[in-house]
């Protein structure tokens, strides 16, 4: 293939688990493809189109040589997430026990233990802190309680005491941009939900963006580059396998791309009921009507970095082509300064992949989403990360027909 042969693409942006609406994504693209492009030395803008279905913009890049034109739309699933989290503090905690029955009763939670402690540890971490919130305000209560019961008679401690415990829950939770603790919760509440299975609701999103990339793979542009981002990821391989499900006999132009970004693909996969996305992940590995690569980093303790989602969910077969592994390395391709400054922010470096480098190396997220090379040309030839982990570590390998 030319080395440049893209002039016009289609971006597919599939977020994780997030309940904000898709705007924050175009001012991070904007904010960050401004201070890349300085750094790299080329010119990238975008503009608004407030005219089309859904969420995107239009980016227009000098790259190389090359004027490049990219349509980035977003695939927004906020609103499903949005109603995920209308649960009231009780049915959190509830929600809290089931959901640690379903990871740790299953065998989940162990195995991928052995993979990286990193999201594991970020899956306690609500548990934790939710606990601790409860321990707090019981103890407050009782305390008080108990200093009203001394001097009253009869019941009137707990009447003082209950009405404080729920008044120090709710103050908790209304902190939560802090703490962040109900928002993970939450997150990981509606991974086990059906113990893998997608709920209803997500499954006809999932039918319904496949419909728009299967309509983008039928127009004129040189590249469908479908990106999935954290949670993101996994919905990525349901909606692309559908996709090329319903158009097997595409001739392969426009090139079909697929970058998964700081994947959580074992928080599904691992799970008894996940067979259909690990169905899909066996599909994908073997397809030759897409180049999927992966990308994560040791630092991002929120992503399985540098697991093969497909090898160690125990659903490669003897065809397996994808997906490339490989490493962002921000410890490299970030600044000392800058990497010193964001190593303990783990939320923050769970985005790094979607801002701009120091240093970028061969993973630049503007120039693959903007430039005038596909992502197979960007990789072609390019070795996995010799630290990739590709052992299946899956309690659960069975897949739906």
């Amino acid at each position: 293939m030319k080395q440049n042969s893209v002039t016009k693409r289609h971006v597919f942006y599939i977020p994780g688990y997030d309940p904000y609406p898709p705007r924050r994504y175009r001012e991070l693209f904007r904010k960050e493809s401004i201070r890349q492009a300085k750094i790299s030395g080329y010119d990238i803008a975008i503009r608004a189109q407030p005219g089309r279905r859904g969420y995107g913009w239009e980016i227009a890049a000098a790259i190389d040589g090359t004027t490049v034109r990219s349509q980035y739309d977003v695939l927004g699933w906020s609103d499903i997430v949005q109603k995920s989290m209308k649960n009231g503090i009780g049915a959190t905690y509830l929600q809290m026990a089931k959901t640690a029955w379903v990871y740790i009763g299953s065998g989940a939670m162990r195995r991928m233990m052995h993979l990286r402690k990193g999201p594991v540890i970020a899956a306690f971490y609500p548990v934790a802190v939710l606990l601790a919130q409860a321990l707090v305000a019981v103890l407050a209560g009782v305390v008080l309680g108990g200093l009203v019961g001394k001097l009253t008679i009869g019941a009137a401690g707990w009447v003082v005491a209950l009405p404080l415990i729920v008044y120090i829950l709710q103050r908790f939770q209304k902190m939560d941009r802090r703490f962040l603790a109900y928002y993970l919760m939450h997150d990981y509440a509606y991974t086990a939900g059906l113990r893998g299975k997608n709920p209803p609701l997500l499954e006809a999103r999932i039918n319904q963006f496949s419909r728009r990339i299967i309509a983008a793979l039928k127009s004129d542009v040189d590249e469908v580059l479908v990106v999935g981002h954290s949670s993101g990821a996994h919905l990525a391989v349901n909606i692309l396998a559908t996709a090329l499900r319903a158009t097997p006999s595409r001739s392969g132009d426009p090139k079909l791309a697929f970058l998964s970004l700081g994947q959580v693909i074992p928080m599904v996969s691992f799970l008894p009921d996940a067979g259909q996305l690990r169905r899909d992940l066996n599909y994908l590995s073997v397809s030759d009507g897409l180049t999927w690569v992966d990308v994560s980093a040791p630092g991002d303790g929120c992503s399985f970095a540098l697991c093969d989602p497909v090898a160690v969910s125990g659903v490669a077969s003897a065809g397996k082509r994808w997906p490339l592994v490989l490493s962002a390395a921000f410890s490299q391709t970030l600044s000392p300064e800058r990497w010193q400054a964001l190593k303990r922010r783990y939320f923050r470096l769970h985005f790094q992949y979607l801002c701009a480098f120091d240093r970028p190396g061969d993973y630049d997220y503007f120039q693959i989403t903007a430039g005038p090379r596909t992502l197979a040309q960007r990789y072609a030839n390019r070795a996995p990360s010799k630290s990739r982990i590709d052992v299946a570590a899956s309690p659960y390998t069975s897949m739906v027909p």
